[in-house]
């Protein structure tokens, strides 16, 4: 299987402090790929090497072959690697429309002056009804984001990583602060938004066992800086070693907390 993101014996220094001690993780196309783990494990470390904010202090970091440490999120969403970065809570004054909008130009690399001049760029406007219809916003692009309810905004958030068209999404905790009974809408709703826009793989940074276990193709668990396991959720949910580890519960407990 193509691998199109991938760390090889990775390792980040602070001084004294190993954040992260010889990792090496592969993002495989047509697949979800969770990370998951204590506090403290390296989770942030890995995804912010992997999204090109770090540079490691050993190792490797590449995407579709490129070398890509410390690039930057911008350049590397114009490579096709996104990252969700929950921008609602920077630009809540905005509508719907705007916030999808600033996406779409960004990858279209057009330039503008004022939000108006969205309803004037047919191109623009076109996109970003499409895009707010995948993620069932379709109704709320004149609504001021910062009135959305919490499962909106996070389906916002991430549909505007969506608009860069990326060939791999990283999402970090996109259920976080959603009621539980929303929160496996929203799993379907970008599974099924990533299919639509052809997006290949998704990296999924999550501590809910439920929602891992359900969408996970592969689970990749962290501890003190190293890898514990590299597993498929039958296997992981299968060794109670590595459950006690990560999330410090029998796989009952886990799944069903």
């Amino acid at each position: 299987m193509t691998v199109l993101l991938e760390t090889q014996n990775v390792s980040k220094f602070y001084g004294e402090f190993r954040a992260l001690n010889d990792v090496s993780v592969e993002v495989r196309d047509q697949e979800v790929l969770a990370i998951v783990g204590p506090n403290g494990a390296g989770k942030t470390t890995l995804v912010n090497l992997l999204t090109g904010l770090l540079v490691p202090t050993q190792g490797t970091v590449r995407f579709e072959g490129h070398d890509i440490a410390g690039v930057g999120p911008v350049a590397l969403a114009e490579r096709g690697l996104a990252r969700a970065f929950q921008l609602i809570q920077i630009f809540s004054k905005l509508t719907v429309r705007e916030t999808i909008a600033a996406a779409v130009v960004s990858r279209q690399k057009k330039q503008w002056r004022l939000f108006s001049s969205v309803a004037s760029d047919r191109g623009i406007n076109d996109r970003v009804a499409e895009i707010a219809d995948i993620f069932g916003l379709g109704k709320r692009l004149d609504t001021i984001s910062l009135t959305l309810s919490q499962g909106e905004k996070k389906l916002l958030d991430i549909a505007s990583a969506f608009a860069l068209d990326p060939k791999i999404i990283l999402l970090d905790e996109p259920t976080s602060g959603v009621s539980s009974s929303e929160k496996h809408g929203i799993m379907k709703t970008l599974l099924d938004a990533a299919r639509k826009a052809d997006v290949r793989s998704i990296l999924l940074v999550e501590h809910d066992m439920d929602l891992v276990a359900t969408y996970s193709h592969r689970i990749v668990a962290l501890s003190e800086g190293a890898v514990l396991a590299n597993l498929p959720p039958k296997e992981f949910f299968a060794d109670p070693i590595v459950l006690e580890t990560v999330v410090g519960k029998r796989r009952h407990d886990a799944v069903h907390s």
